[in-house]
């Protein structure tokens, strides 16, 4: 049986996952790999409205993936464990070897 401590564990790992679980949020953090950004330059990045990409940044700061400060009337964002980019890297190589068994598969047609 899995002790309490482990659970809760599991629980706040799978809140971290669901904070990235999202395209656009994969997008910023890919940006951000390069060093903090202010939200209109992530916005232009990603394609998408101001409004809605504050609303991503904030669930990402919430789960302990981002952090902020301000410079002015600038809010500029960055990792906060840029380690988070290796699990990106994982999945990657997930969808590699996948890519390997689907053409095997297609090729044995």
């Amino acid at each position: 049986m899995i002790s309490r401590r482990k659970q809760l564990i599991y629980e706040k790992q799978a809140e971290i996952a669901k904070a990235i679980a999202h395209p656009l949020r994969i997008s910023i953090a890919d940006l951000l790999r390069n060093g903090e950004q202010c939200v209109c330059d992530i916005a232009k990045h990603v394609g998408s409205e101001r409004s809605n990409v504050s609303r991503h940044l904030s669930v990402m700061v919430n789960a302990g993936v981002l952090e902020y400060r301000k410079e002015g009337l600038k809010v500029l964002y960055r990792l906060k464990t840029p380690c988070v980019l290796d699990f990106f890297s994982c999945v990657s190589g997930v969808l590699k070897q996948q890519a390997k068994e689907n053409q095997k598969l297609l090729k044995s047609l």
